[in-house]
């Protein structure tokens, strides 16, 4: 059990922190590349290793290092378009990784809670409500502001980044907790954890029923 009381505020990433929802996307980024036989095992492994960035900002690496193909705007934007038919409803019904409905239930008493996620901000927020999460917290931020913005956005409200915690799931959570001073924990949701080797954080866990 950790204690974690010396906090002020805890701030979340969402897919595959609250919500069980990585398949999810990996699934949508097969789909959408589907016609790329021989490219689509090099994208969603890339997706994978990126948890934490933009499906933006994928979609433009995708084409100029993995396709070598010029993105136009219609494309991306029928991109955008066609991943969140594909997976808004999925996220909605997955489920919540273990023990973090209570946790959250406890903390709403406690101290001020966020969501920070790669998400779009209309999406995340649709999502949050639709899966009766709403009123756990403060704010809901998603892309396609960069999460380090986001995290600074809320610490300029007067919190102390000594005392602020983000609990993410990628090297790019942990990265916007290192440019930002706030101290992360890593909730380990799949195997591509080698990036913690190198990674400052004040603790792992699986599943919320790990902490106090």
């Amino acid at each position: 059990m950790r204690d974690l009381s010396f906090l002020k505020v805890i701030i979340f990433d969402f897919d595959g922190v609250i919500a069980e929802s990585l398949d999810v996307k990996t699934k949508a980024f097969r789909q959408l590349f589907k016609d790329y036989p021989e490219k689509v095992d090099a994208i969603a492994e890339f997706h994978l290793e990126n948890g934490g960035m933009s499906r933006f900002d994928k979609f433009r690496y995708i084409y100029k290092i993995i396709l070598k193909e010029e993105l136009d705007n219609e494309t991306f934007l029928r991109l955008c378009q066609d991943f969140k038919m594909l997976v808004v409803d999925e996220v909605v019904n997955s489920v919540l990784v273990k023990g973090v409905k209570e946790f959250l239930e406890f903390y709403k008493k406690e101290l001020p809670m966020f969501v920070v996620s790669a998400t779009p901000q209309d999406e995340i927020i649709e999502i949050v409500k639709r899966k009766n999460l709403l009123d756990y917290f403060h704010g809901i931020y998603g892309s396609p502001e960069k999460k380090e913005n986001l995290i600074r956005r809320i610490l300029s409200n007067g919190y102390l980044a000594k005392q602020t915690l983000f609990i993410g799931d990628s090297k790019n959570d942990y990265q916007a907790a290192e440019e930002t001073g706030v101290l992360f924990a890593a909730r380990i949701s799949n195997d591509k954890s080698e990036w913690l080797r190198n990674a400052n954080a004040i603790f792992t866990f699986k599943g919320f029923d790990e902490l106090s």
